[in-house]
């Protein structure tokens, strides 16, 4: 059994353990992290609203992938969905 292989297999109760935490308390981060972002973005004077914003929005991602809440799963074990694809030429 390979190193990586082994890692995953310990691993495995804790992300289990992460995921029912996000799925239960998912709303509260999302509000902390919010709180956080306004306060931030008050601090700066609006001068990283951006990248704020950015940075939020990925922090809200990762916690509803670790809810499972988009409902897909990746054939890797993941749970975002595959990439759209191209708009047809014209």
């Amino acid at each position: 059994m390979g190193l990586l292989h082994r890692l995953k297999a310990k691993l495995s109760p804790a992300k289990d353990k992460v995921s029912g935490l996000a799925q239960q308390h998912g709303h509260k981060v999302q509000h902390g992290l919010d709180k956080a972002a306004k306060v931030v973005d008050e601090k700066t004077k609006g001068k990283y609203s951006g990248t704020i914003q950015t940075g939020t929005g990925k922090a809200k991602g990762a916690v509803d992938r670790l809810a499972h809440k988009d409902g897909t799963e990746r054939p890797g074990g993941g749970s975002t969905p595959p990439p759209a694809s191209p708009p047809p030429a014209s």
